[in-house]
């Protein structure tokens, strides 16, 4: 046998035992030790570095093990720079078999640092499976080129390399790359998730609302004064001409007493003056003078009878009496016109909606709405829009609202109460679902932004 025919036998001797001992691997730490270690003995290197393969394609190999290093730190600036080295060199490289690189033609990005942190010829062969995944990659560094002969041992051993990583990592390993390489798949649901946004749907918003009134009957304060007594409890029914309430009538009562004496006094004085008439032309000259303080004494008269006839307020119809509590006007001073209770016809209702202006959308006259009532949350109420403010209005709590009536659909079917409260959802035009998704952020970025 020649010296040729025994180094070839030596070999390949030596190739099958690495491959056995390859699959033999108990653990992924043993195998990445055999990898950088071992594998020397069938090829001579002076450096080898075991990189794994990111989760996606586009990820950088990442070293996993060196050889003749028990602990690895990748912190280092040579495991650094290899591996910026070797995503250049890839991104460059078209053939997806082993790779021989050197100082001479890196790309120029890394040939400044080759010297320092590598030798001269580096030989790259990247770890596949039958599938044609790539699972990691070996970098082989020496003094020496290397020759074609030496590119087909590792190539075979790279392939029981590659058979041997899966094996101790898992089937659940090959599934996660096999789906990170799955391209497609990644782009139909992109795709899929792009045609979902273009999908119309109804806009919608949701709103508080309340349960209120339908033109009630307003009764305001008819003078300035302090109200004595209300005569009705809140929510009770009243008939037309019941007493609603009384004011304070010290003040009044007195002024229409001093009225009424001052007309006394004035009339006197005229009656007077015209007897006295006949015999004085002086006197007969003040009768027009007294005749008209008399007119004027009889009107005060009279204004103060009337406005003491006012401080007992009847109802002007039959209904529900509506206001907040008792106590809360009993001995408050009120102003001429001042709202203080309502009476309304508990059959004649409307939803009021209190619209804030950062939810608000486009409401048009007819529109539908669902309220959905505190008391009875499982059975929506159906409305439609009435009417709608043009401008908003700052609410009880501070907040700029718009304000929405709109009629209820059935209403003596559902019995409603005046004073229930819910939240109503207010339908709009159909829009995209991007758009329902993503109005307020792209309001608020063009508030931010101004444009």
């Amino acid at each position: 046998m020649t010296e040729e025919s025994e180094a070839g036998f030596e070999a390949l001797t030596l190739l099958l035992q690495l491959e056995a001992e390859a699959r033999n691997a108990g653990s992924v730490k043993a195998l990445q030790f055999l990898i950088v270690n071992e594998t020397r003995r069938l090829l001579p290197y002076r450096q080898a570095i075991l990189f794994a393969a990111g989760a996606t394609p586009r990820r950088r190999m990442r070293a996993e093990a060196v050889s003749s290093i028990a602990v690895l730190d990748r912190d280092t600036p040579m495991l650094q720079w290899v591996e910026r080295a070797l995503h250049a060199l890839r991104r460059e490289a078209t053939d997806t078999g082993p790779q021989r690189f050197d100082s001479v033609q890196a790309p120029e990005s890394i040939r400044g640092d080759w010297r320092e942190f590598s030798l001269p010829y580096v030989l790259w062969t990247p770890l596949r499976t039958p599938r044609g995944m790539i699972v990691g990659g070996l970098w082989l560094a020496r003094e020496e080129p290397w020759m074609d002969t030496e590119l087909a041992l590792v190539q075979r051993l790279a392939e029981t390399y590659a058979h041997a990583w899966l094996a101790v990592t898992g089937q659940r390993h090959w599934r996660a790359r096999a789906w990170s390489h799955s391209a497609a798949v990644r782009w139909g649901l992109v795709l899929a998730m792009l045609c979902t946004l273009l999908v119309p749907v109804r806009m919608s918003t949701l709103a508080p609302a309340e349960i209120v009134a339908k033109e009630p009957t307003v009764i305001s304060a008819p003078v300035d004064g302090v109200i004595a007594d209300l005569d009705v409890q809140p929510n009770q029914t009243v008939r037309e001409g019941d007493r609603l309430l009384r004011f304070e009538d010290t003040n009044f009562r007195n002024a229409y007493e001093v009225a009424e004496r001052t007309l006394s006094v004035t009339l006197a004085e005229f009656r007077k003056a015209t007897q006295g008439a006949f015999h004085d032309e002086k006197t007969k000259a003040e009768v027009a003078l007294l005749k008209a303080k008399v007119e004027l004494a009889s009107a005060e008269r009279n204004y103060a009878r009337e406005v003491l006839g006012r401080l007992k307020v009847k109802a002007p119809r039959s209904g529900l009496v509506l206001y907040s509590d008792k106590a809360d006007w009993i001995g408050k001073p009120v102003q001429t016109g001042q709202r203080i209770l309502e009476i309304a016809d508990p059959q004649q209702v409307q939803l009021r909606v209190t619209l804030p202006v950062k939810d608000a959308i486009a409401v048009t006259p007819d529109a539908e709405v669902k309220v959905f009532l505190d008391v009875d949350p499982l059975h929506p109420l159906n409305a439609r829009v009435a009417h709608a403010s043009y401008r908003a209005e700052v609410q009880p709590d501070e907040v700029l609202a718009y304000r929405i009536d709109a009629e209820l659909d059935n209403p003596h079917k559902s019995p409603v109460r005046i004073g229930w409260q819910g939240t109503a959802k207010i339908f709009g035009p159909r829009v995209p679902l991007f758009y329902y998704l993503f109005r307020r952020p792209i309001a608020a970025a063009r508030q931010f932004f101004g444009v």
